[in-house]
């Protein structure tokens, strides 16, 4: 008897459990119940619900002149690349005034670098591309040096064939085959 009442006993918990659920979460309020609303920290519209401004933190940067949150800008200079010849680092006479005008905006904003990427197509091991995009670099480097572009504000980076398109036509390959100019701000 006293094992199908012990079993009784557990059957009307269980069913009581069972119909009563788990608690109800709580309602979100709404920003009318924060207080946030209506306290001057945004625009104001009649008969329309005003979302609040926060302002920025301090010590964050405005990003509307082109720096992206990298640091970097690839359109200063107008998204300009320095292409070069299958395999080659040689700096073409076609290209040099891409690397003059890189030297004016440098001259006339103190505050930003130049970071010299090297391209490489997909050809090739990724050592020796790496190499390559490299020796790219450092030849567009060298030029903006010899026309007296300060040392501290250049900087190399290769990335060899890692944005190239793999098993590209011949006019994939040869926008490939490059240097981006990529300003970005002083440290």
């Amino acid at each position: 008897m006293k094992l199908a009442s012990s079993k009784l006993c557990f059957l009307v918990a269980s069913a009581a459990v069972f119909f009563t659920g788990c608690p109800k979460r709580p309602a979100r309020p709404t920003p009318m119940d924060t207080g946030v609303i209506g306290q001057g920290v945004g625009p104001s519209t009649r008969g329309a619900e005003v979302i609040p401004t926060i302002p920025p933190e301090p010590g964050l940067i405005e990003r509307g002149d082109g720096f992206g949150p990298d640091n970097q800008n690839r359109t200063a200079l107008g998204g300009s690349s320095v292409y070069f010849d299958l395999d080659q680092s040689a700096i073409k006479q076609s290209e040099r005034e891409k690397l003059k005008t890189a030297k004016a905006y440098l001259d006339t904003h103190p505050g930003e670098r130049l970071l010299l990427e090297g391209h490489c197509d997909w050809r090739g091991s990724a050592e020796y591309n790496l190499g390559l995009g490299d020796r790219r670099a450092a030849a567009a480097k060298k030029y903006l040096l010899s026309l007296g572009v300060p040392a501290d504000r250049l900087e190399t980076l290769s990335k060899g064939n890692l944005d190239a398109k793999t098993n590209a036509d011949a006019a994939t390959m040869e926008k490939d085959r490059r240097v981006d100019l990529v300003v970005t701000r002083a440290k």
